[in-house]
């Protein structure tokens, strides 16, 4: 019967008191619909505008950090009147919702400060590289919303032959003179970019775009320069190698577009004359690269550049046969003079077909123009 009638006095006071408080100029407590809150604990002001001194009693528990709670209004009005809360206007609200503020850390953001902490330290690389693991999986991190300032190490401890690392941080805090620390171990293993095989390949096969993968391993798997996708695409390995395998620069070749004893094309090439021919290849070599090949016609040793599959093109007079001695000669030239250019279908001729004699060498090598033998004293 108390009860009943403390409850019909405390419904009197909250139609008398608004009243009384707008006659005499004072705003009622009004109930918020939405609050947000940076503490553990929810007080009066923070439910109701107009507190006043009842501001600072703390009524409920704040929700988790980041997180946001609903209460019903009844349930509110009844915690405010055991603090002796009363007159509360409502308003049309049926509940009220309570988010608890948070400074979130990605769990990224907690590998890069690790690793960055690390970085060019230990005979480690650059932060990008280091690959770290913590002892417990961390998700992202929740911390009270004080808690403003960066995340800096101010100790740090790294074992290279396990790769354990032990790091105490430090986070400045806007309410708390001291600072919110935190200590996170693990693993940190340095890694590289590097070129793995999808399928077995043998030796000498060409490597394509679909033999290949990019990804990142751990550095002391790639004994050497390990090899990007794009530079390995068109390669040819040196060894038969596994799938799974990281492939090196090492690793690699240009492919053989020419093998030692192929019957190959012999181009000859000067400007406005283009000549083929059969020849022998004496030397392997890679598309660019430099070998002799034998003309089989005229059993000379040319030299010429890789220029496709069993081709060789011979640029201008490379072959190696010796020339027919030279007789005295002395030129007509004055000074400023310009010799006169080579004959060079002649030159061609002698390349192509054998030579029918030392004179005939002399005439296709040493230009004729301008040149006259000494008289004999």
């Amino acid at each position: 019967m108390i009860r009943t009638a403390f409850l019909t006095i405390a419904a009197l006071l909250a139609l008398v008191l608004p009243a009384q408080a707008a006659d005499d100029g004072i705003a009622a407590p009004t109930l918020r619909a939405n609050i947000t809150v940076t503490s553990d604990v929810v007080r009066v002001g923070d439910l109701i505008d107009n507190a006043g001194s009842a501001a600072l009693i703390p009524v409920y528990r704040s929700p988790d950090l980041g997180t946001t709670g609903a209460l019903p209004v009844a349930q509110v009005l009844s915690v405010l009147r055991a603090k002796q809360v009363i007159g509360v206007m409502t308003g049309d609200i049926k509940e009220v919702q309570v988010t608890r503020l948070a400074r979130t850390i990605a769990s990224k953001d907690l590998e890069n400060a690790v690793a960055s902490a690390l970085e060019h330290r230990f005979g480690l690389g650059d932060a990008a590289n280091i690959a770290i693991t913590f002892d417990r999986g961390i998700s992202d991190m929740r911390l009270d919303a004080s808690n403003t300032g960066v995340l800096q190490a101010v100790a740090t401890r790294y074992d290279a032959r396990g790769g354990r690392f032990d790091i105490a941080f430090e986070i400045s805090n806007d309410s708390n003179p001291v600072p919110t620390k935190l200590r996170m171990t693990g693993t940190a293993i340095e890694t590289v970019e590097v070129a793995v095989l999808t399928r077995d390949i043998d030796r000498s096969e060409v490597l394509k775009s679909s033999d290949l993968a990019q990804e990142r391993r751990p550095k002391a798997e790639v004994i050497g320069e390990p090899a990007l996708r794009e530079r390995a695409v068109g390669m040819q390995l040196r060894r038969a190698m596994r799938a799974g395998a990281p492939i090196r620069v090492a690793d690699i070749a240009k492919p053989e577009f020419v093998s030692r004893d192929q019957s190959v094309t012999v181009i000859y090439q000067v400007p406005g004359i283009y000549l083929t021919t059969r020849g022998k290849a004496i030397e392997s070599g890679a598309e660019g690269d430099t070998v002799s090949v034998l003309n089989l016609q005229t059993k000379r040793t040319l030299t010429g550049i890789v220029t496709g599959r069993g081709q060789v093109t011979v640029q201008g007079a490379s072959q190696s046969a010796p020339m027919a001695p030279a007789v005295e000669q002395t030129s007509s030239l004055k000074r400023d003079e310009a010799p006169a250019p080579v004959d060079t279908a002649a030159l061609l001729r002698n390349l192509v077909q054998a030579p029918a004699s030392p004179a005939r060498i002399a005439e296709a090598q040493i230009p004729q123009s301008r040149v006259s033998q000494a008289q004999a004293k």
